[in-house]
């Protein structure tokens, strides 16, 4: 059995330590796995914010700020954790439904415009009951069984504080953990005496779940929130992993099961210092179960009532012991109040621990419990001693009785090494050693003597040990290269020598024949010596025999072997004390006799040595490190250095393999000699062979092919050659390159059509009860087509349409009629059987385009299957009434119609993921001159016609002479 108590796993941002142990057979194959302390990640969280948006909340930028901080860190999604926000004031309002967002980053988009509800009132209890109530409603998408967490964000005490009390009861009975954020920026601004903050404080912690310490946060004004959002996200996150409201303590996530283990005759005993705060547990893997005694098994709360409970590390090691009443089982917990303790323990008919003897240490640090072997001295199969081992450098023989109700009075301590040997840092019980009858003890000291470290001998005697030990084994040594001799239990030695015969090769005397030629054959002995601390009569052991096995191609094959590549002999065999095993081989029929006149010398110019050790390095640069692939080829070129500097490398080549969505196009130069098959390219290199300190320059091309979809371009290089190399200098012989890459999407987005007039007449008249949707108004008709271009592919698409639906003042402006690639979309279930009164408002509409930045709108997704062409007929009908009873003259409303995909691995060109429809209204006046227009001109014309007679008047017109005067001037 091998553990590893460090194995962890993440849960959201956590990490938690649990360990785990697995079954190994003799050829080192995991059996199988024990992981008692592993568990699933609850990572689904339904998390409701409540905000107050009251007056007093200032500035709201900062409350903004603090929730894109804190949802920037949640993972967002229909199996992770969900976000829902509710804002209140004197109104309560749903802001973000829990199931409104399935990513992150659309929920930032949205709470970046979140609006402030405003109001001289704070109703904290009506906020948190219609959150309670309402927001984790199924039909907002809460979810059956996943962990209800609510946040309290106020400023101030609550209008409607008499309802807390029931509010938070009713929270209780529905398990919603609560997290309060009490801001205390208001009661600063106004200098309030320190009663109306403790006052305020008080009612925040009323609202928080137990413990405060956990749940309830406060800071000075709006602008602090941003200092605890790291501290609530990760008591929030806690959750992920633990089954309670205690967020910030853990059970068995921290266990680091395996830290000690043992196999008894029931099972397997793993210590788990890690459980329950680091207090510790032992975990028992017996026959078809795993018992995990909780916190307060191995602990009496009346007689250990001052005791914190914190950080024992029970299970530190494991024993167990045989006794004519059963199996009784030992742990140790160095750190119990400082001094450590053992504890002896059984398991009852329902797995409940029943503790039945407590050894107690009695120095402080000294780490008892840390160390501990039982033995069975006088070898008969029940357990006499239990030895522990301590840092304080005694030795501590406490004799078991049978019975397991006490230990002997005549307990031994002996003292032998000074302050640093570490005297029982290990123990092991081992077999008769001076053949008296009386099993024996190894004690080890790996620190003694400048840490060389010792092992000391202790023998048998009756029941007991002898008190003074009768060996000591020093490690010996200068202290450099043997250090810590006795630090751990000896498991077995295995060693292995081989002979061969020849024990040269000479290719040129032959010795057998193969495939009627003649060839070399070599018969190699493999001994194997093996020692191990079993009463086993034999051990299962399996070996390896690898010929060639630094080179890509062996020059040898085994005998017997059907294929001439296969290099390679595994076997099982039964050993106790020696093993020799015969093996033959003989050279590959491939390679002819170096006197065949048409044989090439394998290998030339090697020194004096007769052995070429080659130095191969490998350089490759891709010409693009990411890129977006579009419908034409992209072209990705690698440049590729390979460099000698050693000897000369034999038959150099280099191996490419890449991922299928690419393909191979061609070698520059193309004197390089290259094979393909499928996604492996083979190159030859300064062929017949590399000289020493030459180098070799080539590129390589690819193209893309954009029908295999992958995240990334996956491009392997590999050289090798013929010749030895080093290991220590094989890490440069491989590059790996991946490119990581988006694919454009291959569609043709349009709309039909793109402008649509409507003419609406002053003073016209309409029903009064609509009973059809053509009682509305003039009906628009929009068609989206998504057609997929040649040679490209196309992902899941997301068509989103917007469009203007109130005015202002809350008339209606455009009405969805119907959505025909989707359901019947029909909001007021006009010409259902059911009719509908418009009660329009008089209003003065903007002459200009009328945007949703200004006005509510309204939007609809469909949802666009892989296919070669797609269309959504939308239906809408201009709200009469509305423009009939506004004042302007003419404007322009926009339909606005967002393509998106549904894969991240996919991009759609800015110009080709938005149409927009512009709708221009009109009102025609009504014929005939107003009255107030005839009667301003007659006014005007009598007043033209006073002006022309006073002119005439001042001018003595009125004034002539009359027949009388005439008469007389003329008799003058």
């Amino acid at each position: 059995m091998a553990c590893g108590p460090q194995y962890g796993y993440m849960c959201g941002q956590q990490q938690y330590i649990s360990g785990v142990c697995a079954n190994v057979s003799s050829s080192f194959e995991v059996l199988n796995s024990i992981a008692p302390a592993v568990q699933d990640c609850a990572k689904e969280l339904d998390i409701v914010i409540v905000l107050d948006g009251s007056n007093s909340i200032y500035p709201w930028s900062s409350i903004l700020e603090f929730l894109l901080k804190f949802l920037k860190n949640i993972e967002i999604g229909p199996r992770l954790s969900q976000v829902g926000i509710v804002s209140y004031g004197e109104q309560v309002t749903h802001r973000v439904n829990l199931s409104q967002f399935d990513n992150t980053a659309a929920l930032l988009r949205t709470v970046e415009d979140l609006p402030q509800d405003t109001g001289i009132k704070t109703m904290t209890a009506w906020g948190i009951e219609t959150a309670r109530r309402e927001a984790f409603m199924e039909e907002r998408g809460a979810r059956p069984g996943v962990k209800k967490v609510m946040v309290i964000v106020t400023d101030g005490e609550s209008h409607d504080s008499h309802e807390l009390k029931r509010v938070i009861e009713d929270c209780n009975e529905d398990a919603i953990e609560r997290f309060g954020i009490a801001v205390l920026g208001d009661y600063n601004r106004q200098n309030k005496s320190s009663a109306n903050v403790h006052k305020f404080i008080n009612e925040i912690q009323s609202i928080s779940s137990e413990p405060l310490g956990d749940h309830f946060f406060n800071v000075s004004d709006e602008v602090a929130l941003l200092t605890i959002v790291d501290a609530l996200g990760s008591r929030i996150f806690a959750l992920e992993a633990t089954s309670g409201n205690y967020t910030s303590s853990f059970e068995m996530e921290m266990s680091q099961a395996g830290f000690s283990a043992h196999t008894s005759k029931d099972g397997v005993m793993l210590g788990a210092v890690g459980a329950y705060d680091w207090n510790g547990t032992v975990v028992m893997h017996l026959a078809g179960r795993t018992v995990v005694p909780n916190n307060l098994q191995f602990f009496d709360p009346k007689t250990e009532a001052g005791y914190e409970g914190l950080a024992g590390y029970l299970g530190y090691d494991v024993q167990s012991a045989s006794t004519p009443d059963g199996t009784l089982y030992i742990t140790g917990a160095p750190r119990y109040n400082h001094t450590g303790r053992v504890v002896l323990y059984r398991l009852d008919e329902r797995d409940n621990v029943v503790v039945t003897q407590v050894l107690k240490g009695e120095q402080i640090g000294s780490y008892f419990g840390s160390v501990l072997q039982t033995v069975d001295v006088d070898m008969d199969s029940y357990t006499d001693l239990l030895l522990e081992g301590l840092f304080e450098h005694q030795f501590t023989l406490k004799p078991v009785n049978q019975s397991c109700c006490h230990t002997h009075t005549d307990a031994c301590t002996n003292k032998n090494e000074p302050c640093g040997a570490r005297f029982g840092t290990a123990i092991a019980a081992v077999s008769d050693l001076n053949l008296d009858g009386f099993n024996d003890v190894a004690v080890g000291a790996p620190l003694e003597n400048d840490h060389r470290g010792a092992v000391y001998i202790y023998h048998g005697a009756g029941r007991s040990l002898k008190e003074a030990f009768v060996q000591r084994i020093p490690a010996g040594g200068d202290g450099e290269k043997m250090k810590f001799f006795g630090q751990s239990r000896d498991v077995g030695e295995l060693r292995a020598n081989m002979t061969f015969n020849p024990s040269k090769i000479n290719l040129q005397q032959s010795n057998c024949m193969h495939q009627d030629r003649a060839t070399v054959c070599v018969k190699t002995v493999v001994c194997f010596t093996y020692s191990i601390k079993s009463d086993k009569e034999a051990s299962e052991i399996r070996y390896d025999l690898t010929l060639d096995a630094l080179r890509a191609k062996a020059r040898a094959s085994f005998e017997g072997a059907e294929d001439k590549s296969d290099r390679r002999v595994s076997k099982n065999a039964t050993i106790r004390d020696s093993l020799c095993v015969t093996e033959s081989f003989r050279m590959s029929a491939s390679h002819p006799s170096v006197l065949d006149p048409g044989a090439h010398i394998p290998v030339v110019d090697c020194g004096t040595d007769g052995k070429c050790i080659a130095d191969l390095s490998l350089k490759a640069e891709p010409s693009v490190h990411q890129m977006v692939i579009k419908a034409n080829k992209e072209k990705i070129t690698v440049f590729v250095d390979v460099k000698n500097t050693k000897d000369n490398a034999y038959n150099p080549k280099v191996i490419v393999s890449f991922s299928k969505n690419i393909n191979y196009v061609k070698v520059e130069p193309e004197i390089k000699e290259c094979n393909l098959n499928e996604t492996k390219l083979e190159c030859a290199v300064g062929y017949p062979f590399l000289a020493s300190n030459a180098e070799e320059h080539f590129k390589l091309k690819f193209e893309v092919t954009p029908h295999h979809i992958a995240a990334d371009i996956q491009i392997n290089i590999t050289v090798t050659s013929d010749s030895d190399e080093s290991p220590s200098t094989l890490s440069d012989n491989v590059v790996r390159i991946t490119i990581p890459v988006k694919y454009e999407a291959g569609v043709i987005f349009s709309v039909k059509p793109k402008d649509e007039h409507i003419v609406v007449k002053e003073g016209e008249q309409y029903p009064a009860v609509f009973n059809t949707t053509g009682d509305i108004g003039k009906e628009i008709n929009i068609t989206y087509t998504v057609e997929k271009a040649l040679n490209t592919a196309t992902p899941p698409l997301k068509l989103t349409v917007t469009y203007p639906y109130r005015s202002p003042m809350n008339n209606i402006l455009l009405y969805l009629v119907q959505v025909t690639a989707s359901t019947h979309v029909d909001p007021e279930w006009i010409g259902r059987g059911k009719t509908h009164t418009p009660k329009t408002a008089k209003e003065s509409l903007s002459n200009y385009l009328v945007s949703c930045g200004t006005i509510p709108c309204r939007s609809f997704d469909c949802m666009i299957s892989e296919a070669t062409f797609s269309q959504v007929n939308v239906t809408f009908r201009v709200w009469k009434p509305t423009f009939i009873k506004a004042e302007f003259s003419s404007l322009y409303m926009m339909v606005n119609g967002t393509l998106k995909t549904r894969d991240s691995l996919f991009l759609l060109s800015s110009a080709n993921n938005v149409r927009n429809v512009k709708i221009q209204v009109s009102k025609e006046a009504l014929g005939g001159i107003p009255w107030w227009i005839i009667l301003i001109s007659i006014l005007i014309g009598l007043l033209i016609l006073a002006l022309v007679i006073f002119a005439l008047w001042k001018m003595d017109f009125f004034k002539r002479k009359s027949m009388e005067d005439r008469k007389e001037d003329m008799m003058d």
